[in-house]
């Protein structure tokens, strides 16, 4: 699963039923612009290289979110991340931030 965050400040929902990747890219460029960023700090508490993120967030923007069996993947997902340490204690999941070529 991949958040995709364009220039624009879009942000979009990369394979929605691939619970087992999970992080943030900007498209070339969008690192650092008003509206990218604007963005990700609607979607997450950024922190450096990661950013951490509401599983509501996920559902928001998902297509499949009012589906029953894909939040269920999504709440496996978050209870793998937290046997790893990648949960707060708010419960949002960390991302790592990418940055497309």
């Amino acid at each position: 699963m991949l958040i995709r965050i364009t220039g624009a400040g879009e942000a979009m929902l990369v394979d929605p039923e691939d619970f087992r990747r999970f992080s943030i890219r900007f498209d070339a460029g969008a690192r650092g612009s008003e509206p990218a960023e604007a963005a990700l700090a609607r979607l997450a508490r950024p922190d450096g290289e990661a950013a951490w993120v509401c599983p509501e967030a996920l559902r928001r923007l998902s297509p499949c979110g009012e589906d029953v069996e894909w939040r269920q993947g999504v709440a496996r997902m978050v209870a793998f991340a937290e046997t790893r340490g990648w949960v707060d204690q708010a419960g949002r999941v960390r991302a790592h931030i990418e940055t497309s070529a």
